[in-house]
């Protein structure tokens, strides 16, 4: 009698949960979108390599303290791996992505280009891990790549925007996915996350400081919208997301997340048609409709060969 008389308890319980998770990701969504809107924000007021090199640098001061504190001790022999998945990971995925916005490309098809991060994790698992893609995979992989060339088609025409700056989120996610199979194989990938990502944000840093004293100065603009931008970048794009995704993953199931982060293009695509006045078509909406069936195909028929490097966004 007491067990029926729970039931009634249990459902608003159980509503409130789902409401709490769905809440999660919406706020998941939206966070792994900023990366790519703070980008294109703040280009408006700063060099590209300035604002890279400034959101790596304090991204990595503010967690370099957790870094030496909590968890095991860092040492040399795991923390150079780290450095090397921070130039793959950080330097060439951010550069990658960033200087196709600031090239001109629309700002929501990068971001359904470097969300095609599962096909290249697949293709690239190969020549790195030995494993060869399967049927669905290549199946995937061709329908993924097939919405995104309807997508970037009517693109060409909206700007004047050089045609090989539409490979560069192609490098960029490329890139990014080299990192992450490189960091399953080596025993460094089991550092905690907090100490992998500052010492990958500060390794990126170093880098980005180079391309930014060539481009005039390393100093920080002294501008509100640099300082919001860098800002928004560093504890929205990068803690903000990645604590969410820490947080949906312990909410709910891998493959769930992977599919709500899947909305991001669209999202990304919204956003910067209502802050930037950047153009939609319906080219775009159905390349965008294409493409994550592929993807779909792809994370689905994928081996568990790694989850997405903290560098995201």
């Amino acid at each position: 009698m007491s067990d029926v008389a729970a039931l009634p308890s249990r459902r608003p319980n159980r509503m409130w949960a789902v409401v709490i998770l769905i809440l999660l990701e919406a706020a998941l969504v939206i966070s792994w979108s900023a990366g790519f809107v703070g980008i294109r924000f703040a280009i408006d007021h700063a060099p590209l390599f300035l604002i890279l090199f400034w959101r790596s640098l304090v991204s990595g001061l503010i967690l370099l303290p957790f870094a030496l504190t909590v968890g095991p001790k860092i040492r040399l022999q795991d923390a150079v791996p780290q450095m090397l998945f921070g130039a793959l990971a950080m330097s060439g995925y951010l550069a990658g992505f960033a200087l196709a916005i600031s090239y001109g490309v629309p700002t929501g098809l990068v971001a359904l280009i470097t969300d095609m991060l599962p096909l290249a994790v697949a293709i690239l698992s190969w020549p790195v891990l030995g494993q060869a893609l399967t049927a669905r995979q290549w199946l995937g992989s061709f329908i993924g790549l097939t919405g995104v060339l309807i997508a970037s088609g009517w693109s060409l025409d909206i700007g004047n925007v050089p045609l090989w700056a539409y490979g560069l989120p192609v490098l960029g996610t490329l890139s990014l996915a080299l990192a992450t199979l490189l960091q399953k194989r080596s025993p460094a990938g089991a550092m905690p996350v907090h100490q992998s990502l500052s010492i990958q944000c500060l390794s990126a840093a170093a880098i980005f400081a180079l391309f930014s004293w060539h481009e005039g100065s390393v100093l920080p603009v002294l501008d509100p919208g640099f300082v919001g931008g860098i800002l928004w970048l560093v504890f929205v794009a990068t803690f903000g997301a990645w604590s969410l995704y820490y947080l949906a993953l312990k909410k709910s199931s891998p493959a769930r997340v992977t599919a709500i982060l899947y909305l991001s293009p669209p999202v990304t695509m919204i956003w910067a048609f209502v802050m930037f006045g950047e153009p939609l078509s319906w080219a775009m909406a159905v390349g965008l409709a294409v493409s994550l069936v592929g993807i779909v195909i792809v994370a689905r028929a994928q081996q568990p060969a790694g989850g997405q490097s903290p560098a995201h966004a």
